[in-house]
């Protein structure tokens, strides 16, 4: 009888070997889409207003009023805003207004690094803001040249702050925004 079971036990446990053999299935961590973007192309853009800059021609770009625009990324859902103010004696009122928009959002940043500009030569003068963390712009700016024009412009992706997974998009967009503010002529 004994030998009976252990005829019965060994193909048993023969076929229990043979299936646990397999790989281990393991749950596979959540992770973010690689974005890669192509090389960015500039293009000069001027029109009736009193400044001309270079832009990326992969952007769409839309006049608001008073010499303002919308420059739009379709495929990263995100638009750089700027805006225009002729200086009429009122240059610490526009600066203050400009840190003031940028300094808002330290609620939610973990650090904003702040770059000067200087173009002597252009006479444009102004700075660039990078708001690090999950705030709802990345990256700002202000240009003037004191004392006829003053122009800023901020970036806005419509989608949840989450800076890890916009970040290639952000960062991509950081360089088109300075190299709009490096290019900026008054006319």
């Amino acid at each position: 009888m004994l030998q009976k079971k252990i005829a019965f036990l060994i193909p048993f446990f023969a076929l229990t070997l043979f299936v646990s053999c397999k790989d281990n299935i393991l749950p596979k961590p959540s992770s973010y889409l690689r974005l890669d973007y192509p090389e960015a192309k500039y293009a000069a853009f001027a029109n009736n207003c009193p400044y001309s800059f270079d832009i990326n021609e992969k952007a769409v770009i839309t006049a608001d009023k008073d010499c303002g625009f919308s420059i739009t990324y379709p495929k990263m859902k995100a638009t750089i805003y700027l805006t225009y103010k002729p200086v009429t004696g009122n240059i610490n009122n526009l600066l203050r207004d400009a840190q003031k928009l940028t300094y808002e959002h330290v609620i939610k940043a973990d650090d904003i690094l702040e770059q000067p500009y200087l173009n002597p030569d252009q006479k444009v003068y102004g700075m660039f803001y990078q708001v690090n963390g999950n705030a709802a712009t990345n990256s700002q700016f202000y240009a003037t040249d004191s004392i006829k024009h003053f122009i800023t412009g901020s970036v806005y992706f419509y989608a949840k702050p989450n800076f890890d997974s916009i970040m290639p998009a952000a960062s991509y967009i950081k360089n088109d925004m300075q190299r709009l503010m490096e290019t900026l002529k008054w006319k």
